[in-house]
């Protein structure tokens, strides 16, 4: 690491500092919870760049709320099946994965007005805007493929094969994309020039990459895997870095560049907190904050340090029974974490 990488982060960790030890992180936890009434299940949520609102995928549309309040702001309708929130602010747009539509809804960003409608592969997933390469990156789950679209024409410019199942996606901003393909566990990187697949990074054959974060002053891949560990790879080489014990059914992570902090949103009820202390290469639980069952996206907001993780109220289920817990009706809610 160079002098000017370490004294960087020494400004950072002492500006902001991150949380020392699970006895001092009992101040850390649900702040507020924003209920909303509507029906259907959830996956990803997104945080506006232009406003205060926060976007939330709920079932057959996009719920949008004030992040501070809670309050509504609006919907956006018939995105049967939706996934994922993107958003690419030059082009004064916003986009919609719709998994069982096999289409993608273009929005106005100011007015959430539906502009268009772009087909997809089957079964669009994450969603995610590369800022580098100026285009919009979909994994297919069923169709085992990505759809690059064109944010300034509406066009898919083109569909990259991945041959296994991807999930969450994040980029170098450098040329290159990462994607998780859970089924094979593995990462696959995508060059944004040429569209193609030019590297696989195997996993351990129990490690199914769902959540992905990065760090690009460090180059390190950060995947929330099913055998509740966060594995952290050197995003350049590919080679193994690290294992994190987190909660199990993580299915979202993300990456404080001002605290060093990784936070893993866990299906069991848990949000993990990993401090890469000193140099990149050494990652500490410093925490694991009580949220609810079913919390496992999340999106952060780095300036203010809050963590918006959606989630409902599950009926009982019996010792022993496996099968994922019925949501109850009307239970859909948004917990806010930070500092109480």
């Amino acid at each position: 690491m160079n002098i000017i990488l370490k004294v960087a982060l020494i400004i950072a960790v002492c500006a902001f500092p991150p949380l020392q030890s699970n006895a001092q992180n009992n101040a850390i936890g649900v702040v507020k919870t924003f209920h909303i009434k509507s029906a259907g299940g959830w996956d990803y949520l997104a945080l506006s760049p232009v406003n205060n609102s926060l976007y939330l995928s709920h079932g057959t549309q996009v719920n949008i709320l004030d992040r501070t309040s809670g309050d509504s702001l609006g919907v956006i309708p018939q995105t049967t099946g939706v996934h994922g929130i993107a958003f690419a602010p030059e082009f004064k747009k916003g986009f919609i994965s719709n998994g069982k539509l096999n289409n993608v809804f273009v929005f106005d960003i100011n007015t959430n007005k539906v502009l268009d409608s772009i087909p997809t592969g089957t079964n669009p997933d994450f969603i995610y805007y590369d800022n580098y390469s100026k285009r919009l990156f979909l994994g297919n789950g069923k169709s085992e493929n990505a759809t690059v679209i064109d944010p300034s024409s509406n066009k898919v410019v083109a569909t990259i094969a991945l041959n296994g199942k991807p999930e969450a996606i994040v980029s170098n901003l450098h040329g290159q994309i990462y994607i998780n393909l859970e089924d094979k566990h593995e990462i696959a990187v995508v060059n944004t020039r040429s569209m193609t697949v030019t590297k696989r990074y195997p996993l351990a054959v129990d490690e199914e990459p769902a959540g992905l974060a990065i760090d690009n002053i460090t180059h390190r891949l950060f995947a929330g895997c099913s055998n509740k560990k966060m594995i952290v790879l050197n995003a350049i080489t590919g080679s193994y870095i690290a294992s994190v014990p987190i909660g199990d059914h993580c299915d979202g992570l993300s990456f404080d560049e001002v605290n060093r902090n990784i936070l893993a949103a866990n299906g069991d009820g848990t949000m993990t907190i990993v401090h890469q202390t000193g140099t990149s290469d050494t990652y500490k639980v410093i925490a694991n904050v009580a949220t609810k069952k079913g919390a496992r996206t999340i999106a952060e907001d780095n300036k203010t340090h809050l963590a918006y993780l959606p989630t409902a109220e599950f009926e009982p289920q019996p010792a022993g029974f496996k099968e994922r817990p019925k949501m109850i009706p009307g239970t859909f809610q948004v917990l806010v974490v930070g500092n109480k």
